[in-house]
């Protein structure tokens, strides 16, 4: 099933210039066709089309749905953005089809990307929201400091991951507790430095390790998202 994405499609009843060139110059649909729309929202719309166009094809809403998430808690992960931004960009393509709720780009002391173009990133994650048959986008937030990321105020339970094993972690697949939302901190290529991880301890972050391998910043991020639906999966 094809869904196109148009945010304001209930005011509007017009799909953007992207999705319009899609529906239109590419799928050849035509007035009287009937196609699915998606606001990201939540919210699903079987929409009519009354006047094609390659920039703003004009719709006429049939019928609205909800389509809930199909997890009902939290998962924020906060990850230092990777030095080559197809990583990063890859990352947030999977993240979106696994299931998050909220991606943080964390500017940590050892950061090698110290930039990141959000706008780049949320198309990225509606093209996935969209292929993956989800009706809601994750947050994706502008990067943010570290020490800043901790002064907010955080729901459920938290996680911070590092690779130093001279200091005490816990499995986080034991760690975390089965419906609950969560946030992990994923840090740069090079580890968070031992001040960002005191900060963390000190604030009530849990230390945990994703197992015996050596993770690229990337991987792990994934690896700790797909965590917490395998573990409320098995215990479903």
């Amino acid at each position: 099933m094809i869904q196109f994405y148009a945010p304001d499609i209930e005011s509007t009843l017009t799909l953007p210039e992207s999705d319009s060139q899609h529906c239109i110059k590419v799928l050849r649909m035509t007035a009287g066709d009937n196609i699915t729309v998606i606001d990201g929202k939540g919210n699903q719309y079987i929409c009519s089309i009354i006047d094609p166009h390659s920039k703003h094809t004009g719709v006429n809403i049939i019928s609205k749905c909800v389509i809930p998430l199909c997890w009902d808690y939290n998962i924020t992960v906060a990850v230092a953005p990777t030095k080559h931004l197809d990583r990063m960009e890859w990352l947030t393509e999977k993240l979106t089809e696994i299931g998050v709720n909220r991606i943080v780009p964390l500017l940590c002391r050892r950061s090698e990307r110290k930039e990141i173009k959000v706008e780049r990133l949320q198309k990225i994650a509606i093209s996935a929201m969209k292929q993956s048959l989800k009706a809601v986008l994750p947050e994706i937030t502008p990067i943010t400091q570290y020490s800043q990321f901790m002064q907010e105020q955080h729901t459920g339970m938290k996680f911070i991951a590092y690779c130093d094993d001279s200091l005490p972690r816990r499995l986080l697949a034991k760690e975390y507790k089965p419906g609950e939302s969560a946030t992990i901190l994923i840090g740069p290529e090079g580890d968070f430095d031992e001040k960002e991880i005191s900060m963390a301890l000190n604030n009530g972050w849990i230390p945990t390790t994703l197992g015996d391998n050596r993770l690229r910043t990337e991987t792990a991020a994934l690896v700790a998202c797909d965590t917490f639906h395998i573990v409320n999966q098995i215990n479903s």
